[in-house]
């Protein structure tokens, strides 16, 4: 029998085609009793297979490109911190002050609480499997209980778990935002936001911090970055970069804003309840009378296991705007990738509900601890300008430019007191805000009085008086 090949037309009906079709050339070609079926364009080959009629073009060589995503997708700490030249001075223990992590030196480990309930959440062999893309609904009851209060309650509908706080935030902006809509974001903040939104073709605009008023929002800047296509506020109390916690009356102008404009807000409260004595800080959703918020969080910093992966989103749908569509949406995107780690989740209630009052108290007096006595020493540095913080993990310094003319900006800056004094600060141009740098405060007290005597000793090899201080000292 030849090996030829025809093409044909399939019908309900039978076989059509341009070319006659002898009982011999369709022998071993099965049709079910009746002909072909259908009216697709097939290739027929008499050996009984069948291919598509479109001749298939292919490629000469190989040409694999990333995705525009990956492309798109840059962290500023990243991509300024790679290209420094970090060489600690081999004289010198190295002292890193830039790493958000709480758990870096072994001074702050979680409670024994903690612990325990994990252990137990392995021992039983219930949390091996998947859990629904939400998380189980036994652990989003238990956030909701823990976050509920009368002026926002919380049920477990209301909440989404998900992969750390990272995971929570990018949620919150996809579910919100389409290409080519803006988000509004703090200056100096978190740098993740960007990188988030920019990835996926959303504009970033950047709203002020004001540092002479504790970093408190410049609402009429804010304002003026509003427009037609701004589909969200973010929000960050406390907050990385500056530490800083925004009074009940600050959050009040911020949702009067976010009302006048019809804006929903993002808020991350990763480091709620991680205030200062003295200070407070209500949750944005507490005070909102109809802004319908989506506030992220998680156990990362408040229960010191960032590496554990738990966050959640907590839904405040104030007067149903959000309504079922949005709601939806989050189940869909928290789909992506079936959900946060089963066996926190497992240890979650007893976490929420056994972990001591004292834990949380230590934690916080040591933190402002820290934060006193880097804000004292630095304070006495010509030339620098801390702002001292009222929560989180975080002080922001300021660098008098003028008064070190050997550097160029905050990056050289950090890099020299890197090379000569293996004192390793983020410099804040990282967080969009040129001439600062931050420091993390979960170092030991030890090492804090350290650093800082090597940034005062750095300070005063570089710092020039300007020419009209000279004739002061002259006099």
């Amino acid at each position: 029998m030849d090996n030829k090949s025809y093409v044909v037309q399939m019908t309900g009906n039978g076989v059509h085609g341009k070319t006659v079709l002898t009982a011999k050339s369709l022998s071993g070609i099965g049709v079910n009793g009746k002909g072909f079926h259908g009216n697709a364009l097939q290739h027929v080959n008499v050996n009984g297979s069948l291919y598509p009629a479109k001749v298939k073009s292919r490629r000469l060589r190989w040409d694999v490109k990333p995705s525009e995503m990956a492309n798109n997708t840059l962290n500023p700490i990243r991509a300024i911190v790679d290209g420094m030249k970090l060489t600690p001075n081999p004289e010198k223990p190295m002292i890193a002050l830039s790493i958000g992590d709480p758990t870096v030196f072994g001074n702050l480990p979680t409670d024994d609480a903690v612990i325990q309930a994990m252990k137990d959440a392995i021992d039983c062999q219930k949390y091996n499997g998947y859990a629904p893309s939400v998380g189980y609904l036994k652990s989003r009851q238990a956030v909701a209980n823990f976050y509920s209060i009368p002026q926002a309650p919380l049920e477990a509908e209301d909440v989404i778990l998900t992969s750390g706080c990272s995971q929570a935030i990018e949620l919150a902006i996809n579910v919100l935002c389409n290409p080519g809509d803006n988000i509004l974001v703090p200056c100096p903040g978190f740098s993740l936001y960007k990188t988030l939104a920019v990835s996926v073709g959303i504009e970033v605009k950047l709203y002020n911090l004001l540092p002479d008023k504790s970093w408190e929002i410049d609402l009429q800047h804010l304002e003026s970055m509003i427009d037609e296509r701004t589909s969200c506020l973010i929000v960050t109390n406390p907050s990385n970069p500056c530490g800083s916690v925004f009074s009940k009356e600050h959050l009040q102008k911020i949702l009067k804003v976010a009302s006048k404009y019809c804006v929903p807000i993002l808020a991350d409260e990763i480091y709620s309840d991680m205030v200062f004595p003295g200070c407070s800080s209500p949750s944005l959703a507490c005070l909102s009378s109809d802004v319908p918020i989506l506030s992220c969080g998680g156990l990362a910093k408040r229960w010191l296991v960032p590496g554990w992966r738990l966050g959640w989103i907590l839904i405040h749908d104030r007067n149903d705007i959000f309504g079922s569509k949005i709601r939806q949406g989050l189940v869909k995107l928290s789909q992506r990738i079936l959900g946060a780690c089963t066996i926190v989740q497992g240890a979650l209630e007893s976490i929420l509900n056994n972990t001591p009052q004292s834990f949380y108290n230590n934690t916080i007096s040591f933190l402002k601890s820290n934060s006193e006595i880097c804000y004292n020493q630095l304070s006495l540095v010509p030339g620098l300008n801390p702002v001292m913080p009222s929560g989180a993990m975080y002080l922001m310094v300021g660098i008098d430019m003028d008064h070190f003319p050997d550097f160029t900006n905050d990056v050289d800056f950090t890099e020299r007191l890197v090379t000569e004094q293996s004192v390793f600060c983020l410099p804040a141009s990282a967080f969009e805000y040129p001439n600062f740098f931050r420091i993390v405060v979960t170092v030991p007290e030890e090492l804090m009085l350290q650093a800082c005597a090597r940034i005062r000793e750095f300070c005063q090899r570089y710092y020039r008086p300007h020419s009209c201080d000279s004739n002061d000292l002259d006099q």
